[in-house]
């Protein structure tokens, strides 16, 4: 059974988040992945505008998805800077955080 994941961003340095974005398709591949949406527009069809960019990922089975889960935990404690969920306390620690709009 498919496995998804669901994400949601801001991007606040488009020139970095390019070069990351040219190396995500292949980094997927080699873990049965595939980009359904990529930023694509969202219409907010009830409740709160919907602004940040969103992300849908779908894997063959949970254990492709959760082999790449645990890639990003491995970069993380390599430094890399890498937030699952929405973890206020995480975005104290960036700089250049989103402020929340409205």
């Amino acid at each position: 059974m498919a496995a998804y994941f669901v994400c949601t961003m801001s991007v606040h340095d488009p020139e970095t988040y390019r070069k990351y974005t040219a190396l995500t398709p292949a980094t997927l591949a080699r873990h049965g992945g595939k980009f359904l949406t990529r930023g694509d527009t969202v219409e907010t069809v009830e409740g709160p505008t919907f602004s940040e960019r969103l992300v849908l990922i779908e894997f063959p089975d949970r254990e492709a998805a959760l082999a790449v889960f645990r890639k990003f935990r491995e970069l993380q404690e390599l430094g890399a800077r890498i937030m699952f969920g929405h973890d206020p306390d995480f975005w104290k620690s960036i700089p250049q955080a989103p402020v929340r709009l409205g």
